[in-house]
């Protein structure tokens, strides 16, 4: 073969794999599009009609495990998953619903965030996995209004209906706001809302509260946050 072939078959090559390319990306571009299109503007006004149907808690407070324990045996929320995202240490959880004689086989801590950001990160997968519609977010007045855009950017992007909660604290939650922060977690949920609709994060760290072993946790030793008049430890 000549050397004016050569280079002619390997422009053609090129040119063919740009094509592909370019079709490949306008497709996945278009997919992108039209599941955002259909979550927000057809799913999610569906579902803000929809009962209750998951629960998440963020971490920061133990206040907010606690109402979440003391709201689970109601009839209307039985039956409802509820995560627990990187709250209190797992035995201090366990102690709560055991107080507040909740039931456990439907309560999962997901131990992956470290931000706001992380809860709905990694815990939209676990509440799609779930079948979940509409979910009650449990935060603190304190970590408002950061909580509630992130909510409803992270599942209104997935066509999730929400409800944040704000149970009264006594103490102070762990969660400081500033303007800086709430914007750039703002601005890269409304990124990742575009993003998710191709990528599901996983996360490796969830345990079923059910599983957690107090007696192991008794030998390594353990204290929890005194907040609500709950105060709990291993001695």
């Amino acid at each position: 073969m000549s050397r004016s072939k050569f280079d002619l078959t390997s422009r053609l090559k090129k040119k063919k794999w740009k094509k592909r390319f370019k079709l490949i990306l306008v497709l996945l571009i278009g997919f992108i599009l039209t599941s955002l299109v259909f979550n927000v503007f057809i799913r999610l006004p569906i579902n803000t009609n929809h009962s209750v149907d998951g629960i998440l808690v963020l971490g920061g407070s133990i206040r907010r495990e606690i109402y979440a324990a003391q709201i689970a045996p109601r009839y209307e929320y039985r039956e409802v998953p509820i995560i627990i995202s990187q709250g209190s240490k797992p035995p201090c959880i366990k102690l709560i619903f055991q107080r507040e004689q909740a039931r456990m086989d439907k309560v999962w801590i997901e131990q992956c965030a470290y931000s706001t950001f992380d809860n709905f990160f990694f815990c939209i997968p676990l509440l799609q996995k779930h079948g979940v519609h509409k979910v009650k977010v449990i935060t603190s007045q304190s970590h408002l209004p950061r909580a509630k855009w992130l909510s409803y950017i992270h599942l209104g992007a997935k066509g999730i209906a929400v409800e944040v909660d704000t149970p009264r604290e006594k103490g102070v939650p762990g969660n400081h706001e500033s303007d800086l922060k709430t914007f750039l977690d703002v601005t890269r949920s409304l990124m990742w809302a575009v993003v998710s609709q191709i990528i599901p994060p996983p996360c490796f760290q969830v345990t079923p509260l059910e599983e957690v072993n107090l007696t192991e946790w008794y030998d390594k030793g353990f204290t929890c946050e005194g907040q609500g008049g709950l105060s709990i430890n291993n001695n």
